[in-house]
């Protein structure tokens, strides 16, 4: 077995490891600094912060949880409410998570527009914030159709 950087035989085991304060960010793929009084990593993608940031924890929380599930679960309220959202006709329009029925705070809220052949144009996510009132983010999925028919691989989605 080869020799550890402090010549010792076998794998080393440290309680703690310490960063020296650093300047300037990583020098190259795979490379760590501590860079005024936080973390930074580069990959091929560049340097970035491995950390997510409170936003952004409940931005993918929210739209996992939310949008993939159909709506909240158990952490989010102990009575939600949904509200579907009217529009013309009998399609779908969409719908809105509260927190409860007196409909004071949002939790997400989905809307469906719609072409003159009444398929979806776009589909737009809202996430909100604690308050009820505040956008964390707002996903919208546009569609292109072909000859009437829809084409997975022509879905984009945007993020504001």
């Amino acid at each position: 077995m080869p020799r550890t950087p402090d010549s010792r035989d076998g794998p080393l085991y440290e309680e703690e490891i310490r960063f020296e304060e650093q300047s300037s960010d990583p020098s190259g793929d795979g490379y760590m600094r501590y860079v005024s009084g936080a973390f930074r990593m580069q990959d091929d993608d560049g340097v970035f912060d491995p950390r997510f940031s409170d936003i952004d924890h409940k931005v993918i929380r929210h739209l996992i949880h939310l949008a993939e599930h159909g709506g909240p679960w158990d952490e989010f309220s102990t009575s939600p409410y949904r509200e579907p959202k009217s529009g013309s006709g009998p399609w779908d329009h969409g719908y809105i998570w509260w927190e409860s029925s007196s409909k004071s705070k949002k939790i997400v809220e989905k809307t469906i527009n719609r072409n003159s052949n009444k398929t979806p144009s776009t589909i737009v996510w809202k996430v909100y914030d604690t308050d009820g009132s505040t956008v964390l983010v707002t996903a919208t999925d546009t569609y292109a159709y072909t000859g009437g028919a829809l084409t997975y691989d022509s879905i984009t989605r945007t993020f504001s």
